[in-house]
């Protein structure tokens, strides 16, 4: 069993059970066309997203990460009609893609797209004093996951949940001498998750078109 089964399990699946539609589908081509890194959450994936948010009965939902917007048009599906999604992206070519694929699915007015680093938008969230967040989806650069973290706590409430993807790293995360950034930096989240006495989680393996990886979850207690 390696990654071309896993491939095309993933395929059965998605055409079976997920119900990708026209507006994801072209998502991923103008992302593609755009000449943006295929490393969007899958088809699964997203559909996964949608049923959290769904479950949860979230109506605001914040998403640091838009790479070309797929996600986003996921989880603002599950939104009711009062539901708002800010995304957060770092490249103002990523959020012009994002734009287009999110307009194109008919959720201008409830996906908000804000361009700059994370860790400056973030702290900007939390000056604002708005809203809690509902759910917090965290798909970006590993060695931020950390702070991002910090600023999902001061964002949310009890009850919210935190989502964050590629935390496995093809097993990689299991090796505590790594030097790569992107482990050391999914360790750190990871560690600061199952310290805090305010969360409860667990780590979600995953296999699929994507490899092999895996997402946190975890639920904001107080």
């Amino acid at each position: 069993m390696g990654q071309a089964q896993w491939t095309e399990v993933d395929a059965f699946l998605s055409s079976l059970i997920v119900g990708e539609d026209e507006a994801l589908t072209e998502a991923t081509a103008a992302a593609g066309r755009a000449g943006l890194p295929p490393i969007s959450v899958s088809a699964a994936q997203g559909k996964l997203l949608y049923l959290l948010a769904k479950t949860l009965g979230a109506r605001r939902i914040l998403e640091i990460g838009t790479l070309g917007g797929y996600s986003a048009i996921w989880m603002a599906r599950a939104l009711p009609a009062d539901g708002h999604l800010i995304s957060l992206e770092y490249s103002p070519r990523h959020a012009e893609v994002a734009s287009g694929n999110i307009a194109r699915a008919g959720l201008v007015g409830t996906v908000e797209i804000r361009v700059g680093a994370a860790g400056e938008t973030l702290p900007k969230l939390v000056a604002e004093g708005t809203e809690p967040f509902d759910m917090v989806f965290i798909d970006a650069d590993k060695g931020g996951y950390p702070n991002y973290l910090d600023r999902a706590l001061e964002l949310t409430r009890p009850g919210s949940l935190i989502v964050a993807d590629n935390v496995v790293r093809g097993g990689a995360v299991a090796d505590g001498l790594s030097r790569d950034p992107n482990v050391q930096g999914v360790r750190s989240y990871l560690e600061k998750v199952a310290a805090n006495p305010r969360l409860e989680g667990t780590v979600v393996q995953t296999v699929g078109v994507k490899g092999y990886d895996g997402l946190s979850i975890a639920r904001v207690t107080s």
